[in-house]
Formats: structure tokens, sequence, C-alpha cells
């Protein structure tokens, strides 16, 4: 019979923590899936029911300024100690002390279906990721720390949490999800100690808003043809495209917001101009005949984005929606970036099959997830988002596209406070353990 204190014995008593550890996460995801999938279910029909509505009143779009102000008296007034979203969920989850109020969650949920009323080019997973965090952090805040045995560090676990249930229940990825909570907040390196509550909370959150009878939007890609050389060599050239495109969407957006910044003192007054800009802009490039459908150029441009997997899409597309985009959000109004992003990549790609040895609906893939890898720093969640959604098949092509479009959007990203893990170059080793707004200061 073994000792009390033998190797033995400690052996069969190794399990027992880990089992505990296992069913606290397992409540603890729980509730946050519940908190997240659900505020992505509402999220996600209050923002189709805007976006129609804009759509058969396109004179909303007349109201741009006045939207802008809305917003931003909006969070002038109410919504200034939440005013950095995303950056201030990566801050927190990488310093322990650093709050998340919950007030996060219905400013963005307001301030994003303000700008899509009025037509603002953005997206959806910003509002749904802050929503997500703000929410796991009033858990936090609400919890009997002692019958759950939480520490404070496990507030950056819970945020994680939240993070990835955000992201999988907007998209109804939940593979991907759990990766980006993991890989955002520091380039180059995963949190795996936060592995077991993103995995459960993104899966747990997209059964949740499914559960609403949520869905979420399908592109089907019918033909992906064996790798040979020439399939290779297209796509490391279209990868390429895709990173500088990601770095040109970065650029645009910080020095816009810089210079709205620069130029105009008063904060509400910044997406007010913005909007009268974006307005001046899309009528201008409408009643000149250049562009026949400016519209299709605002708001989140799904349709636009199925289009692009069906035919080539015009050469001007994505560079149009990235203007707008960058106008849009760097002026000051809310939303996300990533839905902008896939339709950039999306429209980038739809245009190179007019010149590539690929199929359209693959190249159209690749760029919705590619461009987005090297914008948001996020290759592995970028190569399990284009899995989930377009099918392993692609998988080769997806792993090389991405990569390559995270190495060459540098170290810039559209989340300031990412700090860097792991160079992307060995020459740039002396960035490590600085975020990348320092680095571009």
């Amino acid at each position: 019979m073994p000792l009390p204190h033998s190797p033995t014995r400690r052996r069969l008593s190794e399990p027992l923590p880990q089992l505990l550890f296992l069913l606290r996460w397992v409540v603890l995801a729980g509730l946050v899936s519940l908190l997240a999938g659900t505020a992505s279910a509402g999220f996600l029909v209050a923002l189709a029911w805007v976006t129609r509505h804009r759509e058969l009143h396109p004179a909303l779009l007349l109201l741009l300024p006045a939207g802008g102000l809305a917003v931003g008296l909006l969070y002038h007034y109410l919504g200034q100690s939440v005013a950095r979203g995303n950056n201030q969920l990566i801050e927190a989850m990488q310093q322990p002390g650093a709050g998340v109020p919950l007030r996060m969650a219905p400013l963005v949920l307001l301030g994003t279906l303000l700008t899509h009323l009025v037509g603002g080019s953005a997206g959806r997973e910003g509002t749904a990721v802050q929503m997500g965090g703000a929410l796991a952090a009033a858990l936090y805040r609400r919890l009997p720390a002692r019958q759950l045995r939480l520490r404070p560090r496990e507030r950056r676990l819970l945020l994680v949490a939240g993070v990835s249930a955000g992201f999988a229940s907007v998209f109804g990825t939940p593979l991907a999800g759990a990766v980006f909570g993991l890989e955002v907040g520091r380039l180059g390196r995963l949190r795996y100690a936060a592995l077991l509550p993103g995995v459960l909370a993104a899966f747990g959150a997209d059964w949740v808003t499914r559960a609403w009878g949520v869905g979420h939007t399908h592109y089907p890609i019918p033909v992906v043809p064996a790798l040979s050389l020439p399939t290779v060599a297209a796509t490391l050239g279209a990868a390429i495209l895709f990173g500088l495109a990601a770095r040109a969407f970065i650029e645009a957006t910080h020095r816009l917001q810089a210079a709205f910044s620069a130029r105009i003192a008063w904060p509400p007054l910044r997406p007010a101009a913005g909007g009268a800009l974006l307005l001046a802009l899309a009528a201008g490039l409408h009643y000149s005949g250049l562009v026949p459908d400016v519209s299709r150029y605002l708001g989140l441009g799904v349709p636009t984005i199925v289009a692009a997997f069906a035919a080539p899409l015009p050469a001007y597309a994505f560079a149009l929606k990235l203007l707008f985009t960058a106008l849009t959000l760097g002026a000051g109004f809310k939303g996300g970036e990533v839905t902008p992003l896939f339709f950039i990549g999306a429209a980038l790609g739809s245009a190179l099959a007019a010149v590539l040895p690929l199929p359209v609906a693959l190249l159209a893939g690749l760029g919705f997830v590619a461009v987005f890898a090297g914008a948001a720093n996020t290759p592995l969640a970028c190569l399990l988002l284009g899995l989930e959604l377009f099918g392993l098949p692609a998988a080769p092509y997806l792993a090389l596209a991405c990569v390559v479009a995270y190495l060459f959007s540098g170290h810039r990203g559209i989340y300031s406070a990412q700090v860097v893990g792991e160079a992307k170059h060995p020459r740039d080793a002396r960035q490590q353990g600085r975020p990348l707004s320092a680095l571009r200061s």
C-alpha cells in the first residue's frame, strides 16, 4: 500500500485540479456563451433590420453628417471611458488591473446601428467582440469569487473567453473565434492558458446564437484545383497583394484618424465632418457616372462579397471600399473592420481572376481571409476561418495566402494595442515587446 506522500499517491491525485479547473470553466464559459451569444443574436437581427431599412430608403444617406454628429455626441458625453474599443479590450487582456466598463456593450451597439442606418461603411466584428468582452468583465465583477475560486488574473481569461465568444457568434465560426481570442493580444504569440475558456465560450456562443434562429452567410467555392507550380505561384503573388492591401487599409485609417484629430478640436464634429465628406464623395461618384451603384460600397456590403465569388468584380471595387471604410472609421463612426476587410479581400481576389490561373471563387475566398490575416495579425485564426467557411480542400491555398499576407503587412495592424510577441522577420527582433502604436509613432 503506498504511503500518504508517495509519488504514486501524487500521480493519482494530479487529475483532480485539472478536473476542478475544467468544471469551473464549463460553468464560467457557459455563462459567457449565454450572454455573448444572446447579445450577438439581437445585434445581428437589429443590424439586418437597419440595413434593409436603409436600402429601402436611400434618402437616409443624406443624414450621414447628422448620424456622425449623433455618434460623436454619444461617445463624447457617455462613452469617453470606452472610446478605444477593441484596443481597450486588448490592453485589459494584457494588464490585470485594466478594467472594461459594462457601458461599452450598449454604447457600441447603438453607435454601430446608427452608423449603418445612415450608410457608414463599417463592419460588425468590433461590436460583437466589445459586447462579449464587456459582458464577460461584468460577469467577473458579479461572480461569487470564493465559491468558484476565481483569482484576479483570471479576469484576463474571462476577457479572452468573451472576445472569442463575440467573434465566433457573429460569424458562425467557433474554431476561428476560439483562436482569435488567443492570438489577437500579442503579435506572433498565443495565450495557451486561455485555450480551454476560449474554446468552450466560442462553441457555446455560436450554439446560443444559432438557437435563437440567427443564421450566417455562406460563400461557396465549388472548384479547388490540384496544387501545381502555376497555382502555387499565383497564390503567392496574390497573397503579396493581399498583404499590401491590408497595409494600405491600416495606413489610410490611421492617417485619416490623425488628420481629423489634428484639424477638428471638438471630437463630436469629427464623425460629422467625416459623414459630410463620405456623402460628398458618394454623390460625386454617382452623379458623375464613374461608379454605377455606389450604395453597394456602403454599409456591410455582404451582397457584393457574395457576388465576388460568382464573377470578377471591377478592379476599382476593393479600392473604393477601402477608401469608404477608412474614412468612416477614421472619422470616428463605430463598427468593426473585419467585414469591410472581407469585402476588400474578396473584391481584390475576384478582380485578380482576370489575370491569374485560379478560379474566381477560390481567389475571392483567399482574399477574404488573407487581407484580414494581414490587417489583424491573426493568421492562424484566419486559416481556421477559411476552413470553416470554405472547406478542407482549399486548406493549402488558404494557409499560403494567410501566412504570406501576414508577413507582407509588416508590423502594422488595425489593433494598435497589440504587442509584438515575436517579430515577423529576424531583422525586426528589436521591436519585440513594443506595442504597434509605439512602432507607428
